[in-house]
C-alpha cells in the first residue's frame, strides 16, 4: 500500500474545491445549499447542508465514474489490498444483494448458513436462487448458531455440484468467524464463487491479532460496513472484488438497485474513513482490542455474566474469534439479553448495539475511550447487585435451524393467508419474522413453522425484543401460505 497516495481524498477534495466556487444551483436538491429549508441547517449545519449536492461534471457520477469517485474507488481497493472496489450507498444490505445478484440467477443453488442477514435472503427472493443451507452448530449454552464447519460445506459442495457459489459470514454479529481459507479452497476446487458478509469485518482489514479477512482468503466478492467498525456515515458501504471477478458487470448489477442520486455526503465520508484507516488504522484497531478484552475481563469479575472470547475458539464451528466483539450472556442472573439492553438505556442512559434472549453485544470501534467502557462496566455491575433474580422460566437457548419446504421466491410470491401467531404451527411461512438487530430472521419465506418458533416469537415479544418483516405490524398475526 502506498501511503503518500492513500493520502489522498479524491471527492471530498472535489465537494471543498466546488464549494471554494460558490456555484448557484438551478439544480437538484431542491433546498438549494438549505436556504430553502432553514430547519435542515439548523439541525446538520451549513457547511454538511452546502456539500449536499448532485452529481456533475467535476464530481463524478457513482453509476458510472470517470474521474474523481473512480479515483476514490482505486484507492479504496488498494487499501483493502483487494483487485476492485465500490462505493456504495444503500448500506450493506446492496452490497450483500448485489454479490448475490451478480452470481446467482433463477434456478441457481447457492451453498450458505442460515445464521445470515435478512438481505441475503431477500436477495433470493429477488433472484430466485435455491438455498443449500448448510446449519451451524449451536452453542446451547449461549444460545448463538455458530461457523460454518468445513466439513459441512464439503459435504453440501458434494451432494450439490450444481451450486454457483459459497456464501460465509466473516465473522457473524457475535464475533464468530469459520476457516473461510479452506471453505474458498473448497469451492474454487469445485468451480464456486465464494462471497462474504464481512458488515462486521472492516477491521479485519487493518489490524493485526484478528480473524483472516475474506478478500486474503481468497474469497471472489466481501460486503463491508464501513459505517460499523470504520468510521463512516451510517448506510455507507463498500464491495469488494478480488481478480477473476468481472467487474464491469457488476458494476451493472449494481446499477439495477442502487440510486441514482448518490449522497455526496455518504460518499466524500467513504473517501475520507478509508484514508483514517489506511494510514492510522492498525494503532487505532490496536486500542480497540485492548479496550475490548479490558471490559471482557471486567464484566467477568462482576459475576452473573459471561463476556465470551478466545476460549470459544475449537478450530471446527468456532475457527477463530473476534477479540472487538463484547458479546456478553446475560441469563446467568435470570435476565434476559433484551432485559440488560433496555436497563441500559432506560436507567443509565447507554445505547447498546442489540439484546437477545440470551445475550447483549456492545459494539466497540475507534470513537470509543476508556472512560465509556467503565461507565458501561460500571452499569452492568449496577444491573447485577439490583436486578439479578431467579432464571427460572427463562428460554434455554434461542437459535432454532429451521425446517426449509420451498424457496424464498416461491413462497414470498405464493397465494397467502394470515393466520394469529399461536394458530400457525404446522403451515409454511410466506413472510420474514426476525428480531432487528441483529436481523437474523427466526423464520424466511418457505420455511415450515413449529411449535418452537412459535413459542419462541411470542416470548420474544414478551420481553421486548424489537420485531419486523410481517404485514401485521403488531406481530399477531403471520402470513401463510394457503393449502
Amino acid at each position: 500500500m502506498d501511503r503518500e497516495r492513500q493520502k489522498r481524498a479524491p471527492i471530498y477534495e472535489a465537494l471543498a474545491a466546488f464549494k471554494r466556487k460558490r456555484v448557484v444551483p438551478f439544480d437538484v436538491p431542491g433546498h438549494k445549499r438549505g436556504r430553502g429549508n432553514p430547519e435542515l441547517v439548523q439541525l446538520l449545519g451549513e457547511k454538511c447542508v452546502s456539500l449536499d449536492v448532485n452529481s456533475m461534471k467535476p464530481l463524478d457520477n457513482l453509476c458510472h465514474p470517470v474521474s474523481v469517485i473512480r479515483e476514490a474507488e482505486e484507492l479504496a481497493a488498494e487499501a483493502f489490498d483487494a483487485d476492485m472496489a465500490y462505493l456504495m450507498v444503500g448500506g450493506t444490505t446492496s452490497a450483500v444483494q448485489s454479490m448475490i445478484l451478480s452470481v446467482c440467477r433463477a434456478g441457481d443453488k447457492i451453498i450458505l448458513p442460515r445464521n445470515v442477514h435478512k438481505s441475503v435472503i431477500n436477495a433470493l427472493v429477488l433472484c430466485g436462487a435455491i438455498p443449500v443451507y448448510v446449519n451451524p452448530r449451536v452453542n446451547q449454552t449461549l444460545g448463538i448458531p455458530l461457523g460454518m464447519e468445513t466439513e459441512g460445506v464439503r459435504q453440501a459442495i458434494e451432494e450439490n455440484p450444481d451450486a454457483v457459489a459459497v456464501f460465509v459470514n466473516n465473522p457473524t454479529y457475535y464475533g464468530i468467524c469459520s476457516d473461510i481459507r479452506a471453505i474458498v479452497s473448497l469451492a474454487h476446487t469445485n468451480g464456486m464463487k465464494v462471497l462474504a458478509d464481512e458488515a462486521h469485518g472492516t477491521h479485519l482489514y487493518f489490524g493485526s491479532g484478528l480473524p483472516l479477512p475474506a478478500i486474503a482468503a481468497g474469497a471472489d466478492m466481501s460486503a463491508v460496513s464501513m459505517h460499523k467498525s470504520g468510521g463512516s456515515l451510517t448506510q455507507s458501504s463498500m464491495l469488494l472484488l478480488n481478480a477473476g471477478v468481472n467487474s464491469d458487470y457488476v458494476r451493472q448489477i449494481i446499477n439495477l438497485t442502487q440510486t441514482t442520486s448518490a449522497s455526496y455526503l455518504l460518499l466524500s465520508s467513504l473517501d475520507i474513513s478509508r484514508r483514517n484507516l489506511a494510514l492510522r488504522g492498525a494503532e487505532s484497531f490496536a486500542k480497540v482490542m485492548e479496550m475490548a478484552e479490558y471490559a471482557r475481563r471486567e464484566i467477568n469479575s462482576i459475576g452473573g455474566y459471561y463476556a465470551y472470547g478466545k476460549e470459544l475458539v475449537d478450530r471446527e464451528s468456532v475457527f477463530d474469534y473476534d477479540v472487538t466483539k463484547l458479546s456478553v450472556y446475560t441469563r446467568g442472573m435470570g435476565l434476559a439479553g433484551i432485559e440488560v439492553y433496555d436497563l441500559l438505556r432506560d436507567e443509565y442512559d447507554i445505547q447498546i448495539e442489540f439484546g437477545d434472549i440470551s445475550n447483549i453485544l456492545a459494539y466497540i470501534s475507534i470513537g470509543d475511550r476508556i472512560q465509556d467502557i467503565e461507565r458501561l462496566v460500571g452499569a452492568l455491575a449496577d444491573i447485577e447487585r439490583l436486578y439479578k433474580k431467579d432464571g427460572t422460566g427463562l428460554l434455554s437457548g434461542e437459535y432454532i435451524n429451521p425446517q426449509v419446504v420451498m424457496s424464498p421466491q416461491k413462497a414470498f410470491y405464493s397465494k397467502k393467508l394470515s393466520l394469529p401467531v399461536h394458530e400457525s404451527a404446522g403451515r409454511v411461512c410466506a413472510e420474514f419474522v426476525m428480531c432487528y438487530p441483529p436481523g437474523i430472521p427466526i423464520l424466511a419465506p418457505g420455511e415450515r413453522i413449529t411449535d418452537d418458533i412459535v413459542q419462541y416469537i411470542l416470548y420474544a415479544k414478551e420481553k421486548g425484543c424489537s420485531m419486523q418483516g410481517t404485514e401485521d405490524p403488531a406481530i399477531e398475526h403471520l402470513m401463510v401460505l394457503a393449502e
